[in-house]
């Protein structure tokens, strides 16, 4: 392994080991407590431009297998660790995490205090970071992260998803078959809004009941409400994504128009924060975000908490109460996790009910937007 340099924005240097790609790299670095899980959490989307740092201690003991990814690659920048293993100990392990790095171009870090890096965080907040094995020195690192574009110059969406809409044909993994089980039977259509969605929440939506077709971000409304109109599609999801979602003008320019048609959605996490916005109801940036797969979550309808899966830097206004109920509260600091507009069939949610990894407790959230949308008997096949 070769020396890895780390300068976070607040002029820390810190020294460790390279296990991934050799370069250099900048992004917005956050912490994330999922004690497993680490290849679902590197392969989605939503960590797009940014370092992971991981809180567990031990990365790398179950390797990676392609069953496991979230997306078609990684678009996080650097993943961070403590301690890495080298040699998985997993039946279903197909290569290392160092070498799915390096094959995806991704700089690794090891051998680095990790928790350290998490008190930062929590006490300055999310920052821009630079890791290079070429610059080691303080003014070349900040020569690079002072050209480096910050998280809200950059909406990511090109980058992460669909080029074109196609049909999703699988179904939620079975453990018992060690496969993903063939879609149901399903009389109801969909088009999710590729935002950076995960391949588990498309799962979900069919092992819900739906026909599901995927969107790339830069749709147009007018379309899906055509389409909508004469019953080939009965709703549309918004997904996850990353982000700023203030700086995603045009998306929120065509989820303006669904609302006025009052087409059946759900969203989640940056879908959720997008129809907030496109309601009138500008997001915040928190102080350092929640990452992990053990965030508690209220069910404000039920009142039962419910153990989470999250990845979100930005937070919807507790404003928005004069349009919805809040339905969903994170126990850890009250912010809103889920809302259901009045007088409209929207709803959304700021965790992740797919979970992927993480808890499988929210999954009702899918069956309830599949009793949402309307039939689609003039569905038809996408090419």
């Amino acid at each position: 392994m070769s020396a890895v340099y780390l300068y976070l924005e607040n002029g820390i240097l810190l020294e460790g080991e390279s296990f991934g790609a050799k370069g250099t790299a900048s992004g917005e670095i956050v912490f994330n407590t999922s004690l497993s899980g680490y290849q679902e959490i590197v392969t989605d989307p939503s960590y797009a431009g940014q370092f992971i740092v991981f809180t567990m201690p031990e990365i790398g003991v179950v390797g990676v297998n392609k069953n496991d990814d979230e997306s078609r690659g990684v678009f996080a920048r650097a993943v961070l660790v403590r301690n890495y293993q080298s040699v998985p100990s997993n039946y279903r392990a197909e290569e290392s995490l160092g070498d799915f790095l390096k094959r995806n171009n991704i700089v690794g870090v090891c051998n680095i205090d990790t928790r350290v890096l998490a008190k930062i965080i929590r006490k300055d907040g999310s920052m821009m970071a630079v890791a290079s094995t070429e610059f080691s020195s303080y003014a070349d690192l900040r020569a690079v992260l002072d050209k480096a574009p910050r998280m809200n110059q950059n909406s990511f969406l090109s980058e992460v998803s669909a080029a074109k809409a196609y049909a999703h044909s699988r179904g939620a993994w079975n453990a018992k078959t060690q496969s993903y089980d063939p879609p149901p039977l399903a009389t109801k259509r969909v088009v999710a809004y590729d935002f950076g969605a995960k391949l588990n929440i498309l799962n979900e939506l069919t092992a819900a009941g739906l026909q599901v077709e995927v969107a790339p971000y830069n749709a147009k409304a007018d379309d899906l409400i055509a389409r909508f109109n004469n019953q080939e599609i009965g709703g549309v999801f918004l997904s996850n994504g990353p982000g700023d979602p203030l700086a995603l003008k045009d998306q929120i320019a065509q989820i303006r128009k669904l609302i006025d048609r009052k087409i059946p959605i759900f969203g989640i996490c940056l879908g959720h924060q997008l129809l907030a916005i496109a309601h009138g109801y500008e997001t915040y940036k928190l102080k350092f975000g929640h990452h992990g797969a053990n965030h508690p979550v209220k069910n404000l309808q039920t009142l039962a908490v419910e153990i989470t899966s999250q990845n979100h830097n930005y937070s919807v206004p507790e404003s928005i109460s004069d349009i919805a109920d809040i339905t969903h509260i994170n126990l850890f600091d009250d912010t809103i996790e889920g809302v259901k507009y009045k007088n409209a069939p929207f709803f959304s949610v700021q965790h992740h009910p797919e979970a992927s990894p993480g808890p499988r407790e929210s999954r009702y959230l899918f069956e309830s937007f599949a009793q949402n949308v309307l039939p689609t008997p003039n569905a038809k096949n996408i090419a």
